[in-house]
Protein backbone atom coordinates (compact mmCIF):
# COMPACT_ATOMS: atom_id res chain seq x y z
CA UNK A 1 0.00 0.00 0.00
CA UNK A 2 1.26 3.78 -0.94
CA UNK A 3 1.06 4.30 3.35
CA UNK A 4 3.67 1.73 3.66
CA UNK A 5 6.17 3.97 2.46
CA UNK A 6 4.91 7.26 4.58
CA UNK A 7 3.48 5.07 7.71
CA UNK A 8 2.26 6.96 11.09
CA UNK A 9 5.55 5.73 13.13
CA UNK A 10 7.27 7.15 10.18
CA UNK A 11 5.51 10.64 10.55
CA UNK A 12 5.82 10.67 14.44
CA UNK A 13 9.50 10.45 14.55
CA UNK A 14 10.15 13.55 12.44
CA UNK A 15 7.11 15.26 11.35
CA UNK A 16 9.36 18.22 9.07
CA UNK A 17 11.41 15.37 7.26
CA UNK A 18 8.06 13.65 6.37
CA UNK A 19 6.86 16.73 5.40
CA UNK A 20 9.90 17.10 3.12
CA UNK A 21 9.52 13.98 2.13
CA UNK A 22 6.06 13.66 1.39
CA UNK A 23 6.10 17.00 -0.46
CA UNK A 24 8.50 15.50 -2.52
CA UNK A 25 7.30 12.37 -3.67
CA UNK A 26 3.59 14.53 -4.27
CA UNK A 27 4.91 16.41 -6.71
CA UNK A 28 5.71 13.11 -8.96
CA UNK A 29 2.49 11.59 -8.57
CA UNK A 30 -0.01 14.55 -7.66
CA UNK A 31 -3.07 11.71 -7.59
CA UNK A 32 -2.31 10.06 -4.37
CA UNK A 33 -4.77 10.27 -2.00
CA UNK A 34 -3.07 8.33 0.88
CA UNK A 35 0.19 10.86 0.13
CA UNK A 36 -2.04 13.63 1.05
CA UNK A 37 -3.75 12.09 3.92
CA UNK A 38 -0.34 11.55 5.24
CA UNK A 39 1.04 14.68 4.52
CA UNK A 40 -2.34 16.29 6.58
CA UNK A 41 -0.97 13.44 9.58
CA UNK A 42 2.51 16.26 9.22
CA UNK A 43 0.45 19.07 9.48
CA UNK A 44 -1.41 18.61 12.00
CA UNK A 45 1.55 17.09 14.38
CA UNK A 46 3.62 21.08 13.78
CA UNK A 47 0.37 22.49 14.26
CA UNK A 48 -0.18 23.41 10.38
CA UNK A 49 -3.77 23.15 10.73
CA UNK A 50 -5.12 25.45 7.73
CA UNK A 51 -2.99 23.07 5.47
CA UNK A 52 -3.81 19.79 7.04
CA UNK A 53 -7.25 20.66 6.34
CA UNK A 54 -6.48 21.63 2.30
CA UNK A 55 -4.43 18.07 2.49
CA UNK A 56 -7.40 16.44 3.54
CA UNK A 57 -10.09 17.65 1.48
CA UNK A 58 -7.85 17.10 -1.34
CA UNK A 59 -7.76 13.25 -0.59
CA UNK A 60 -11.22 12.85 0.29
CA UNK A 61 -11.78 14.40 -3.57
CA UNK A 62 -9.72 12.09 -4.82
CA UNK A 63 -10.47 8.96 -2.80
CA UNK A 64 -14.29 9.69 -1.27
CA UNK A 65 -14.23 6.06 0.41
CA UNK A 66 -10.95 7.49 2.70
CA UNK A 67 -12.32 7.39 6.34
CA UNK A 68 -9.03 8.57 7.51
CA UNK A 69 -9.37 11.72 5.50
CA UNK A 70 -12.54 12.78 7.31
CA UNK A 71 -11.07 11.87 10.81
CA UNK A 72 -8.05 14.22 9.83
CA UNK A 73 -10.17 16.98 8.01
CA UNK A 74 -12.31 17.06 11.42
CA UNK A 75 -9.03 17.57 13.61
CA UNK A 76 -7.59 20.12 11.34
CA UNK A 77 -11.12 22.04 11.54
CA UNK A 78 -11.67 21.79 15.32
CA UNK A 79 -8.03 23.45 16.30
CA UNK A 80 -9.00 26.05 13.97
CA UNK A 81 -11.60 26.44 16.22
CA UNK A 82 -14.60 25.67 13.70
CA UNK A 83 -16.32 23.11 15.64
CA UNK A 84 -19.57 22.41 13.12
CA UNK A 85 -17.40 21.63 10.16
CA UNK A 86 -15.42 19.89 12.13
CA UNK A 87 -18.48 18.13 13.55
CA UNK A 88 -19.38 17.41 10.20
CA UNK A 89 -16.30 15.65 8.98
CA UNK A 90 -16.29 13.04 11.90
CA UNK A 91 -19.92 12.55 11.23
CA UNK A 92 -19.52 11.66 7.55
CA UNK A 93 -16.52 9.82 8.66
CA UNK A 94 -17.85 7.46 11.17
CA UNK A 95 -20.41 6.56 8.28
CA UNK A 96 -17.61 5.55 5.84
CA UNK A 97 -16.17 3.43 8.79
CA UNK A 98 -18.37 2.79 11.97
CA UNK A 99 -15.73 0.41 14.02
CA UNK A 100 -13.39 3.65 14.69
CA UNK A 101 -14.40 4.28 18.02
CA UNK A 102 -11.96 7.97 17.90
CA UNK A 103 -14.83 9.64 15.92
CA UNK A 104 -17.20 8.98 18.21
CA UNK A 105 -14.93 10.64 20.80
CA UNK A 106 -14.44 14.15 18.63
CA UNK A 107 -17.90 14.02 17.79
CA UNK A 108 -18.89 14.24 21.39
CA UNK A 109 -16.15 17.02 21.77
CA UNK A 110 -17.13 19.07 19.06
CA UNK A 111 -21.05 18.69 20.22
CA UNK A 112 -19.69 19.79 24.01
CA UNK A 113 -17.48 23.02 21.97
CA UNK A 114 -20.36 24.02 19.79
CA UNK A 115 -22.60 23.80 23.25
CA UNK A 116 -19.93 26.20 25.33
CA UNK A 117 -20.44 28.71 22.32
CA UNK A 118 -24.22 28.59 22.17
CA UNK A 119 -24.34 29.26 26.30
CA UNK A 120 -22.00 32.06 25.97
CA UNK A 121 -23.38 33.40 23.55
CA UNK A 122 -20.09 34.53 21.63
CA UNK A 123 -18.81 34.50 18.07
CA UNK A 124 -16.84 31.36 17.30
CA UNK A 125 -13.95 33.22 16.30
CA UNK A 126 -12.21 34.41 19.47
CA UNK A 127 -9.68 36.22 20.08
CA UNK A 128 -6.53 34.49 20.19
CA UNK A 129 -4.71 33.67 23.66
CA UNK A 130 -0.90 35.41 24.59
CA UNK A 131 1.17 32.76 23.34
CA UNK A 132 2.86 30.77 26.07
CA UNK A 133 5.68 28.04 25.75
CA UNK A 134 4.74 24.80 27.05
CA UNK A 135 7.02 21.44 26.92
CA UNK A 136 6.70 18.32 28.64
CA UNK A 137 8.96 15.01 29.69
CA UNK A 138 7.77 11.97 30.89
CA UNK A 139 9.03 9.72 34.09
CA UNK A 140 8.27 6.16 34.44
CA UNK A 141 5.22 6.74 36.16
CA UNK A 142 4.10 10.27 35.60
CA UNK A 143 3.89 12.15 32.44
CA UNK A 144 4.73 16.39 33.21
CA UNK A 145 3.35 19.49 31.19
CA UNK A 146 5.21 22.92 32.04
CA UNK A 147 3.89 25.75 31.10
CA UNK A 148 5.93 28.94 31.22
CA UNK A 149 3.86 31.25 32.66
CA UNK A 150 5.18 33.49 35.65
CA UNK A 151 3.48 35.07 38.29
CA UNK A 152 0.41 33.59 37.92
CA UNK A 153 -1.96 34.26 40.41
CA UNK A 154 -2.92 31.59 43.50
CA UNK A 155 -6.64 30.78 42.25
CA UNK A 156 -5.54 31.58 38.39
CA UNK A 157 -5.46 28.48 37.16
CA UNK A 158 -8.19 25.72 36.27
CA UNK A 159 -7.35 22.29 34.95
CA UNK A 160 -9.75 19.15 34.15
CA UNK A 161 -7.78 16.01 33.55
CA UNK A 162 -10.12 13.08 31.70
CA UNK A 163 -8.55 9.29 30.90
CA UNK A 164 -7.46 11.02 27.60
CA UNK A 165 -7.69 14.42 27.25
CA UNK A 166 -6.08 17.16 29.51
CA UNK A 167 -7.54 20.94 29.92
CA UNK A 168 -5.90 23.44 31.19
CA UNK A 169 -6.94 27.43 31.46
CA UNK A 170 -4.22 29.68 32.80
CA UNK A 171 -4.60 33.37 33.93
CA UNK A 172 -1.75 35.65 32.78
CA UNK A 173 -0.38 38.61 34.37
CA UNK A 174 -1.56 40.73 31.84
CA UNK A 175 -4.87 39.28 32.91
CA UNK A 176 -5.32 37.44 29.64
CA UNK A 177 -6.06 33.75 29.41
CA UNK A 178 -4.11 31.06 27.93
CA UNK A 179 -5.99 27.90 27.38
CA UNK A 180 -4.09 24.54 26.56
CA UNK A 181 -6.01 21.55 25.37
CA UNK A 182 -4.54 17.95 24.86
CA UNK A 183 -5.61 14.42 23.39
CA UNK A 184 -3.02 12.67 25.18
CA UNK A 185 -1.80 9.44 23.57
CA UNK A 186 -2.05 7.25 26.46
CA UNK A 187 -4.74 7.31 29.57
CA UNK A 188 -3.96 8.12 32.14
CA UNK A 189 -4.73 8.25 36.21
CA UNK A 190 -7.15 11.65 36.68
CA UNK A 191 -7.82 11.27 40.60
CA UNK A 192 -3.91 10.98 41.08
CA UNK A 193 -2.91 13.83 38.85
CA UNK A 194 -2.35 17.24 39.93
CA UNK A 195 -0.56 20.77 39.26
CA UNK A 196 1.67 23.01 41.22
CA UNK A 197 1.40 27.03 40.64
CA UNK A 198 5.25 28.24 41.26
CA UNK A 199 6.80 31.50 40.47
CA UNK A 200 7.97 31.00 36.74
CA UNK A 201 5.91 27.98 35.47
CA UNK A 202 2.69 25.61 36.01
CA UNK A 203 3.14 22.67 36.72
CA UNK A 204 1.08 19.97 35.96
CA UNK A 205 1.49 16.49 36.46
CA UNK A 206 -0.45 13.72 34.95
CA UNK A 207 -0.25 9.99 36.26
CA UNK A 208 0.21 7.26 34.03
CA UNK A 209 -2.28 4.35 33.88
CA UNK A 210 0.77 1.92 32.06
CA UNK A 211 4.26 2.34 32.91
CA UNK A 212 5.02 2.86 29.18
CA UNK A 213 7.13 5.17 27.20
CA UNK A 214 4.99 7.39 25.49
CA UNK A 215 6.71 8.53 21.91
CA UNK A 216 4.67 12.38 21.84
CA UNK A 217 1.98 13.83 24.42
CA UNK A 218 -0.85 13.88 21.82
CA UNK A 219 -2.40 11.23 19.54
CA UNK A 220 -5.45 10.99 17.20
CA UNK A 221 -6.56 8.08 19.16
CA UNK A 222 -4.52 5.65 17.43
CA UNK A 223 -1.76 2.75 19.73
CA UNK A 224 1.71 3.66 18.60
CA UNK A 225 4.72 1.34 19.08
CA UNK A 226 4.70 0.56 23.10
CA UNK A 227 8.16 1.02 24.82
CA UNK A 228 7.60 -0.27 28.28
CA UNK A 229 10.33 1.19 30.67
CA UNK A 230 13.47 -1.30 31.75
CA UNK A 231 15.25 -0.45 34.75
CA UNK A 232 18.08 -2.52 33.96
CA UNK A 233 19.31 -0.98 31.39
CA UNK A 234 20.81 2.43 32.07
CA UNK A 235 20.75 4.64 29.09
CA UNK A 236 23.63 4.74 26.61
CA UNK A 237 24.70 5.09 22.96
CA UNK A 238 26.61 2.04 23.00
CA UNK A 239 25.44 -0.87 21.07
CA UNK A 240 25.66 -2.91 23.93
CA UNK A 241 23.99 -3.18 26.99
CA UNK A 242 24.92 -3.89 30.84
CA UNK A 243 22.66 -5.77 33.46
CA UNK A 244 23.30 -2.52 35.96
CA UNK A 245 21.74 -3.46 38.86
CA UNK A 246 23.59 -7.06 38.77
CA UNK A 247 27.17 -5.06 38.22
CA UNK A 248 26.39 -2.88 41.53
CA UNK A 249 25.71 -5.97 43.42
CA UNK A 250 28.76 -7.51 42.73
CA UNK A 251 30.89 -4.18 43.14
CA UNK A 252 28.82 -4.22 46.77
CA UNK A 253 29.56 -7.74 47.54
CA UNK A 254 33.30 -7.39 46.36
CA UNK A 255 33.67 -4.07 48.79
CA UNK A 256 32.03 -6.13 51.87
CA UNK A 257 34.33 -9.13 51.19
CA UNK A 258 37.67 -7.05 51.52
CA UNK A 259 39.81 -7.92 54.07
CA UNK A 260 41.07 -4.10 55.74
CA UNK A 261 42.88 -3.27 58.75
CA UNK A 262 43.80 -0.08 60.76
CA UNK A 263 42.74 2.79 60.21
CA UNK A 264 40.94 1.75 57.48
CA UNK A 265 39.24 -1.12 58.78
CA UNK A 266 37.38 1.84 61.64
CA UNK A 267 36.62 4.24 58.15
CA UNK A 268 34.73 1.62 56.72
CA UNK A 269 32.96 0.79 59.80
CA UNK A 270 31.79 4.61 60.22
CA UNK A 271 31.52 4.67 56.63
CA UNK A 272 28.59 1.06 56.90
CA UNK A 273 26.90 2.82 60.34
CA UNK A 274 26.38 5.97 57.95
CA UNK A 275 25.06 4.53 55.46
CA UNK A 276 22.62 2.03 56.90
CA UNK A 277 21.56 4.46 59.96
CA UNK A 278 18.47 6.60 60.14
CA UNK A 279 18.05 9.94 59.15
CA UNK A 280 18.98 10.80 63.27
CA UNK A 281 21.99 8.62 63.05
CA UNK A 282 23.08 10.63 59.76
CA UNK A 283 22.40 14.12 61.52
CA UNK A 284 23.78 13.16 65.16
CA UNK A 285 26.88 11.79 62.97
CA UNK A 286 27.69 14.98 61.06
CA UNK A 287 26.92 17.47 64.31
CA UNK A 288 29.03 15.53 66.38
CA UNK A 289 32.29 15.34 64.31
CA UNK A 290 32.11 18.80 62.87
CA UNK A 291 31.09 20.62 66.50
CA UNK A 292 33.99 18.72 68.21
CA UNK A 293 36.36 19.52 65.58
CA UNK A 294 36.33 15.51 64.53
CA UNK A 295 37.22 14.51 68.49
CA UNK A 296 33.65 13.13 69.15
CA UNK A 297 31.24 10.71 66.79
CA UNK A 298 28.13 10.02 68.08
CA UNK A 299 24.91 8.30 66.85
CA UNK A 300 22.25 8.90 69.29
CA UNK A 301 20.60 11.71 68.04
CA UNK A 302 18.82 12.57 71.35
CA UNK A 303 21.69 13.42 73.48
CA UNK A 304 23.72 15.64 70.78
CA UNK A 305 20.53 17.27 69.10
CA UNK A 306 20.30 19.69 72.00
CA UNK A 307 23.57 20.93 72.95
CA UNK A 308 26.58 21.80 71.20
CA UNK A 309 29.25 18.78 70.98
CA UNK A 310 32.59 19.85 73.27
CA UNK A 311 36.13 19.22 71.39
CA UNK A 312 37.29 15.75 73.52
CA UNK A 313 41.27 14.87 72.16
CA UNK A 314 42.83 12.11 72.56
CA UNK A 315 44.22 11.67 76.69
CA UNK A 316 47.74 12.03 75.00
CA UNK A 317 47.07 15.19 72.81
CA UNK A 318 46.10 19.03 73.96
CA UNK A 319 43.85 20.84 71.82
CA UNK A 320 44.84 24.93 71.08
CA UNK A 321 42.38 27.33 69.62
CA UNK A 322 44.33 29.42 66.70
Amino acid sequence: MATERFSDSFIDEDPQKALEALNEALQGDCDNAEWFCQRAYAHILLKNYSSAVNDAKKAQQLKPSLSLAFMRTGIGEYHLKNYESAHAAFTQGQQLDDSDRSFEVWIKRCEEMMGTQTQNGSNPTTPAAPPVKHDWYQTESQVIVTVMAKNVPKDGVCVNFTERELSAKIQMVSGEDCNLHFYLLHPIVPQQSTFKILTTKVEIKMKKMDAIRWEKLEGEGQESNIKHFNPNQYPTSSHYTRKWDKMVLDISEEEKNEKLEGDAALNKLFQQIYSDGSDDVKRAMNKSFMESGGTVLSTNWSDVGTRKVDVKPPDDVEFKKY
